[in-house]
């Protein structure tokens, strides 16, 4: 592997899946649209039509049950639109990539896997879910520590750059206010840029630990993943074909 990344030969290879993935996306989010819509808009619409919301007092049980049946409804057609997406992009896409196929073929091939072994994709979804709220947390607490570090000297310098400019009998003018918003636009780049380098781990990671569960269930993802030796070319040529 040449263990280096470029973008523009990347993109250029890889044109037709990619509008081919943009299409699906644009699909699923239709999908998830008039999904949330129909399973909103038709309860609402008939307990309006019942008059539940005219008189809601006489109406609070089935108003309640309702709201939780929904809710519950709710999260369900999330959650499912949610593990759609991320098998899509852990486990179609690499499929559309390297054999230059839809994302409904890929899915249909992806579903024979699926009913093959139930239960290891079952355990990947719970433990991707599972790493992915405790580096949330964990990532979360350490972007804000890394921020607050970071604009406490700032903030302090800036307060002593106000106070100096003050002494000095500076006023708010065109000059002051463009300067103030270049500084204010180097901060956030600064500290942009540390909120990237802290999240580098988790954005290697995630999708590293997609591939390598992949690439034991698809030979032409493991004959990239892990090369044949020179020598023992045969069985690598076996799988790349």
């Amino acid at each position: 592997m040449a263990k280096e990344c470029h973008i523009r030969q990347g993109w250029s290879r890889r044109k037709g899946p990619g509008f081919r993935y943009f299409v699906w996306q644009l699909l699923l989010t239709l999908l998830a649209l008039s999904s949330f819509s129909a399973l909103v808009g038709i309860p609402v619409a008939g307990a309006w039509i019942f008059g539940w919301f005219t008189h809601p007092r006489e109406h609070l049980v089935p108003l309640i049950l309702g709201g939780v049946a929904l809710s519950l409804l709710l999260i369900a057609l999330g959650a499912a639109l949610t593990v759609i997406h991320v098998m899509t992009k852990d486990f179609v896409v690499p499929q559309m990539a390297l054999e230059n196929i839809d994302a409904w073929e890929g899915w249909r091939r992806l579903w024979k896997s699926i009913n093959t072994e139930r239960g290891s994709y079952a355990a990947y979804v719970v433990m991707k879910t599972a790493l992915s709220i405790v580096a949330g947390i964990a990532f979360g607490i350490i972007t804000i520590v890394v921020v607050l570090t970071l604009l406490a000297p700032i903030g302090g310098l800036g307060v002593v750059g106000v106070l100096m400019g003050k002494a000095v009998g500076l006023t708010w003018n065109w000059f002051t206010i463009a300067l103030s918003l270049l500084v204010g636009c180097v901060v956030l780049a600064i500290v942009m840029f540390a909120v990237s380098i802290v999240s580098v781990p988790a954005i290697v990671f995630f999708p590293a630990y997609s591939v390598h569960f992949f690439a034991s269930r698809y030979p032409p993802l493991a004959a990239l993943l892990w090369p044949e030796a020179p020598g023992s070319g045969a069985t690598g040529s076996a799988l790349t074909n």
